[in-house]
Order: structure tokens, then sequence, then C-alpha cells
């Protein structure tokens, strides 16, 4: 049953943002949309647009299942956290202290050109690293012709079919893309991760979410896979048929609601990007964070640990970077993406804001200056950082941000 999503009486116009949604929609360059703008913990606005299937017509419900990968990076990085609070680690921890295939790692070096080509790493991993994504790993997917990518390709990291103790074991067997601490790069690091959750509480990563996170939040329709019966619910996945071109209309189905790679339960419980949520559930997820660690009740984590996970932890000079697009002035902290200067015309309450998001288009930001916090939602394979979620955001800060 979905936690219903009551927005609050208010005097702003969100038009705007409804008529960008739509056009989006009517371009086919989206299939569906749904945004949600909150100030504290008060929705101000909700609203959906398109469809949950777009050959059937079926229009997108507020209930409607997605997947949301790597928003699935942020559920787990509070999971860890909460097992910090409980004194299972230490950030600065040696992350072979617990996973000991990772104690004698080689990174790449700087001319290699095959994963033979390294030397011994300068310093252990530290979980600090793991959860910052500056441990030395990769994802097999960002830069395809590195040597590094076509290694974690080789070795079949993307399959759904192994553990994530077997996912661990691979990765500790392969290089690293650079010594420990030196760099960021997006990676498996929040899977192994997940493998740390596991030893920590000596639970799967499904019971640890669902006993600590998901039921004392009631976040009912949030998990690894789909049921039966709530198929219905559950959004279709398309391509666009232009990849290089994410301003041009044309979609493709790729994976579809009824019978598709989340309607069955997977061995891998991937803590990057495994999850599917509602609007609902992840709303109260987010309003967990922005309420200091506790909702409805329940008090996941203590504000001075949420406080660490939203300080950036990268060293000087080092900030969050990819080869296909800049994210220029963000850093990163302990699951979170971190705005550290406001840059192209962002507002100066854009500083300080945490957030992420998945690669087939959910959006999460939250901003503290600005008390105010933005969630939507799609289903566009590629469709992180879109230009659909710039302009929701943008046009959020205008609206309600002031």
């Amino acid at each position: 049953m979905m936690n219903p999503i009551d927005v609050v009486d208010n005097d702003l116009d969100f038009g705007p943002i409804h008529k960008r949604m739509q056009w989006y929609v009517d371009q086919e360059i989206l299939p569906c949309c749904n945004t949600l703008v909150m100030r504290g913990t008060d929705v101000l606005d909700f609203a959906t647009f398109g469809y949950m299937d777009v050959e059937a017509k079926m229009p997108l419900t507020e209930d409607a299942i997605f997947r949301i990968y790597s928003n699935t990076k942020l559920v787990t990085s509070v999971a860890a956290m909460m097992l910090y609070e409980r004194g299972a680690f230490g950030l600065d921890d040696a992350l072979a202290t617990y996973l000991p295939d990772f104690a004698d790692m080689r990174v790449l070096t700087e001319a290699a050109t095959s994963p033979l080509d390294t030397v011994a790493a300068g310093s252990q991993i530290s979980i600090r690293q793991v959860m910052s994504h500056s441990a030395g790993l990769s994802y097999g997917f960002i830069e395809p012709e590195s040597v590094i990518d076509r290694a974690y390709v080789a070795e079949n990291t993307q399959s759904s079919k192994i553990t994530l103790e077997e996912l661990s074991a691979v990765l500790a067997r392969l290089p690293l893309a650079y010594h420990p601490g030196s760099s960021w790069r997006y990676s498996f690091a929040t899977d192994v991760l997940a493998r740390l959750v596991e030893v920590w509480s000596g639970q799967s990563f499904d019971e640890f979410l669902n006993h600590n996170i998901f039921e004392p939040l009631g976040m009912a329709d949030t998990g690894f896979w789909v049921p039966p019966e709530k198929c219905d619910r559950f959004t279709t996945m398309y391509a666009p048929e232009h990849l290089l071109e994410p301003m041009r209309g044309g979609l493709t189905k790729v994976d579809d609601a009824h019978d598709g790679v989340y309607t069955k339960l997977r061995p891998m419980l991937s803590g990057g990007a495994g999850l599917v949520s509602t609007v609902s559930d992840y709303l109260s997820f987010v309003r967990m964070l922005v309420s200091g660690g506790a909702w409805d009740g329940t008090q996941l984590l203590t504000t001075a640990t949420l406080d660490i996970m939203r300080t950036n932890q990268l060293p000087a000079r080092v900030g969050v970077n990819f080869p296909m697009w800049d994210m220029p002035g963000t850093v990163f902290g302990l699951g979170f993406a971190l705005k550290e200067t406001a840059v192209d015309n962002e507002p100066v309450a854009a500083v300080g804001e945490y957030h992420w998001g998945g690669i087939a288009g959910t959006h999460s930001w939250m901003s503290p200056a600005a008390n105010l916090t933005g969630l939507c939602m799609t289903q566009r394979y590629p469709g992180f950082w879109h230009p659909f979620s710039h302009d929701f955001r943008s046009m959020a800060y205008e609206i309600a941000g002031g």
C-alpha cells in the first residue's frame, strides 16, 4: 500500500515545471516522468506525466514502481553508517580487515597496455575510500576501451548471476585503476560496501535493508525485484533511438514490466544499482535524511553521522568526474555527491546540496541552504543527469528556492 503523498496548500506556481516535463513526454524524449518538490518535509508539488507503457498508452500512476539504479547507493551508504554507529567498523579501517582478499592489491601503471602491467598499491584501501569512490575500483563501462574496464568486462563483473561475495572476490583479483585515495572513479565500490554490510551484520543484504530501513520507514514497494502482484504498477524501460542526441525524440522498449530482468529475484543483490522503488517510498527515505536521520518515529542515524556523510572526503584538487560529461564544482562525501561551488548560473543556495541519481533518470537532491528537496523519476536508459533533470532542478530553485 502506497504511503499517500499529501501536498500542502501553497501559492507557488509550478505550472512552468509541469509544462516543461509534459513537453519532454510529448516530444518522445521521455516515456514518463514525475516530479516532486519539498520544503522541509512538506511536499509543495507532486505531478506525473506520460506513460508507464508507451505502446499500451498506460498512464503513469502515482504509485508506479521504478528501477532506481544508482539511487540504491544512498540506501547502501546509510545501511553501512547505521552499522558504523553500532561500532562494527571505523572509517579508516583497512578494507582487508573484513575482506582479506583485498590485502595485496596491485595498481595499473600509467602506461599499462594490459591488466598485468601493475605495481604494488601504495597503501591499503580504507572503508572511507570505498564509500567515497576513491579506492581505485572501476565499473567496466565508464571507459569501455580502457585497460581497466576491458579487464572488468573480461571477468563478467556485470553479471546478475553472481553474489556480492563472489563479485567482491573477483574485484580483489583485478588491478586498481589508481593508488587508493589519489583520485575519484565511479565504481563497484558500493557493491563491495553491500558485501561489508553482510559481513558486519551477519545478515544477507536484503534482510538487513528490510529489517533496518524499509520496514521502519514503511517502504513497502522497495526491494530487489517486483513480484507478480505488483507488475501492473511496474514501469517499462526505454532507450533513446538516438543515443548521442539527448534532446531528439524516439524511444525503444528495452525491458518489459511483466517479463523483464526485475520480475525475478537474482543472486546479485546490488548495493550500487539493484533496487526498485516508488516516489512515495523514496520520499520517506529522503525525509529521513533531511530530518537529521529520523522519520515517522524511527531514528536511523544521528545528525552527527549524517554530517560526516555530507562532508567532502576527497583529497584536495580531486572532484567528481566522468569522461562523457562534466560535474564541475562537485566533490564526494560518504555516499553523496556534494555541490561545493555554484557554476553555470546555479543559485547560491545550491552550494552544500547533496545528491545523486540513477542511470535511467531517477534523481534526488537536497539543499540545506534553501531547505529544498527535489525528486524526479523517469525510465530512459541512459538518463543520468539528462537535460530534463537539469530543467526540473533549476526551475524548482527558481520557483521555491527563495
